[in-house]
């Protein structure tokens, strides 16, 4: 196997200026897992799997859609209860959601085990949930090249000495730059970012800047790569999470230390990605991306870019 992803799967009620809708499958591990599978079936890889956990009310027609995309979803446990669920808004520039309101249901007495089978996929991706739970998962499983991590703002506030504990244990992290600022209590992005790379003991620190694009500090440099330009903006909703399963996928690919060069292509293609979650509500774009449209949208970043192959 070549991505194991822990996180949530969820049904989501989102308006923005663009619409109102309700209960729409979401979810970090569902976004990432949808994104991660695309590029893994492109490149003829062994494989994506889930760890997560549903209720019974979670839609037959939803595991069947992430079974057809080619995710395995047998490390998903069916639980007595609802489903987590999540009630949000975009406004303005549609840089953030507000929250109104989180149901955790079955997730709040979720403890993660991962089958036998799964244990040591190449990447091991952490999507954002609590970081004792993204610890359970890293502490059951040996990936073969590395660990990334999520997170937010909300672990930062209520369980920082658990996130920075975890973020001690894995290779990559993956944080927004308000989360990096927050961490660091460092206004500075720059600055916030190498005193957060500081807390990881090393390793490679990813910012995501949403409209704004990357930066990336790696052990022999930066990467700073701007966003897709996109007209239309209808869900912002787990591009985060696209982003993130993408670039698990793309690092799949190698073996050894994660070069500076494998980086950036690797955050070329969690950038375009991304690009396409937030033209719909919920997973529609993702879930239905051509290979077509995929391969004229990132050529259209290189070129625009001058960022090569």
């Amino acid at each position: 196997m070549d991505i194991l992803i822990i996180g949530s799967l969820a049904y989501d009620s989102v308006e923005s200026p663009e619409g109102n809708f309700e209960n729409l499958l979401g979810g970090s591990a569902t976004y990432a897992g949808l994104a991660s599978s695309f590029h893994n079936l492109r490149q003829e890889g062994d494989g994506v799997a889930l760890i997560g956990v549903v209720g019974k009310d979670f839609h037959e027609n939803d595991m069947k859609l992430l079974q057809s995309a080619g995710i395995d979803t047998s490390g998903i446990e069916v639980a007595d209860g609802e489903t987590f669920r999540w009630v949000g808004s975009y406004h303005g520039d549609m840089a953030e959601a507000k929250t109104h309101e989180t149901h955790l249901n079955v997730f709040e007495h979720f403890n993660p085990k991962v089958p036998t089978e799964m244990k040591e996929p190449k990447i091991t991706f952490c999507a954002n949930l609590h970081p004792s739970l993204q610890n359970q998962v890293i502490e059951q499983t040996k990936p073969t090249r590395c660990t990334i991590l999520d997170s937010m703002n909300l672990w930062i506030d209520i369980a920082s000495k658990e996130l920075l504990d975890v973020m001690k244990k894995v290779d990559i992290v993956v944080l927004n730059d308000g989360e990096i600022k927050l961490l660091a209590d460092d206004s500075n992005l720059v600055r916030a970012g190498n005193k957060v790379r500081g807390m990881m003991n090393g390793g490679i620190l990813i910012i995501k800047k949403g409209e704004h694009g990357v930066l990336a500090i790696h052990p022999d440099g930066l990467i700073a790569l701007p966003a897709y330009p996109t007209e239309t903006v209808v869900d912002p909703t787990g591009c985060g999470d696209t982003f993130a399963g993408t670039l698990a996928s793309r690092l799949a690919l190698g073996i050894g230390e994660v070069s500076l060069d494998e980086l950036k292509f690797a955050l070329i293609h969690a950038t375009v990605t991304a690009s396409f979650t937030l033209q719909s509500f919920g997973v529609n774009a993702l879930h239905q991306l051509e290979e077509e449209d995929y391969t004229g949208r990132i050529e259209s970043y290189m070129k625009m870019t001058g960022t090569g192959k």
